[in-house]
């Protein structure tokens, strides 16, 4: 198979697994007994792993050029961690295996993003082809495992996540092994680069856009749960949403050619103020969800796109790998942490509510921040 094959093959293996994981792993907490605190405390331990980890295992692959190695160990991690959750009750141990796993699996994904990026290099768009596969996986998982869960009890949750995330194993074998990229003559150090306004602006509004995103992922599910919807309505409103990300990520190429990264930026942070605020005032209004499920497309599949399209360009060459490890740490780990316990102490303190109308209220900060500094 050739480079671009294995990659989507991983992209659609790993997403797959996170579609059962992201939106009902919260209905397995639930079902252990754990409260909107608790659950938000067990679902920020992989975003707090994410703000050390990347960055040591972006500089282990820099330094030791074992990119493949570092994946398929992070895939093995995964998968022995969730089956140890067979054994281990009560929210300490639960978060603590999570923060364990995530530690340990937290440098794959973001030295998948470096090699995708560099097999796809001077190709403008050629990522978003690669990358749909893994919307596709989501979106079948979400529909599944919904489907699944209207005749199942939550608990099975669990068996499934530990099942798809051994398939990832056995595909993590494919990634192919990216040779290290040679120095640019011209490149800053990394520690000039961070320095930069634009580069401290640009991850400022990253961290906005995934904090904005840690009420959908931690208790979008148990919103739509308390206002009725059936579990397979629910993966057929999380399944809309992937279907708007996969044709974002088709049309990607033309995308990339038309507008610049820091317009579809804005245009993303401007889309995801409208969707949470639509969320929180609309949960009643299936065709209101339905249309805020739709922006998606630009919440996540434009602005993943465009935002690890600018980490490259910024941090070039030898520093790839460690670009896209700070990126992971500071956008998906503390963002996402901040946004994910935010989330549940607003849910726990005000109602669900309030926590999307938050989530909005960021979405702005962010096209504000990128308005103002960042240029790419």
């Amino acid at each position: 198979m050739n480079v671009s094959t294995r990659l989507g093959a991983y992209y659609l293996a790993y997403f797959t697994y996170a579609g059962a994981l992201v939106p009902y792993f919260p209905l397995w907490l639930a079902a252990q007994g754990f409260g909107a605190p608790q659950i938000a405390l067990v679902l920020a331990m992989p975003q707090v792993a994410r703000v050390f980890a990347p960055a040591l295992w972006g500089w282990l692959a820099d330094h030791g050029g074992r990119q493949r190695a570092i994946v398929i160990f992070g895939a093995f991690a995964v998968c022995l961690g969730f089956a140890t959750l067979y054994l281990v009750r009560g929210v300490t141990g639960v978060a603590l295996v999570m923060l364990v796993l995530s530690l340990l699996a937290a440098g794959a994904m973001p030295l998948v993003e470096a090699t995708a990026l560099a097999a796809t290099e001077g190709r403008a768009g050629s990522y978003g082809p690669i990358r749909l596969w893994g919307s596709i996986g989501f979106m079948l998982a979400v529909l599944g495992t919904g489907a699944w869960l209207d005749h199942h009890g939550a608990e099975t949750v669990l068996d499934i996540v530990v099942l798809l995330s051994a398939i990832v194993c056995v595909v993590a074998f494919g990634i192919p092994a990216r040779a290290r990229p040679p120095e640019h003559a011209d490149g800053e150090r990394l520690g000039a680069l961070l320095r930069r306004a634009d580069v401290i602006a640009f991850f400022a509004a990253c961290m906005c856009m995934q904090a904005a995103h840690g009420a959908l992922y931690g208790f979008f599910s148990l919103y739509l749960e308390a206002a009725g919807y059936s579990k397979a309505a629910t993966g057929a409103l999380w399944t809309v949403g992937i279907l708007a990300e996969v044709a974002v990520f088709l049309w990607l190429p033309q995308l990339m050619r038309r507008f610049s990264l820091r317009a579809l930026l804005i245009a993303s942070f401007i889309c995801a103020a409208l969707r949470f605020a639509a969320i929180a005032w609309a949960v009643d209004l299936l065709l209101v969800l339905v249309a805020a499920q739709i922006l998606h497309a630009a919440t996540f599949g434009s602005f993943h796109a465009a935002s690890i399209a600018a980490v490259h360009r910024l941090f070039p060459g030898r520093v790839a790998a460690r670009g896209q490890a700070v990126y992971s740490s500071l956008t998906y780990g503390i963002g996402g942490a901040a946004g994910t316990l935010a989330a549940g102490w607003i849910w726990e303190a005000f109602g669900a509510a309030p926590s999307f109308l938050a989530s909005a209220l960021l979405g702005a900060v962010g096209a504000l921040l990128v308005a103002w500094k960042v240029r790419v």
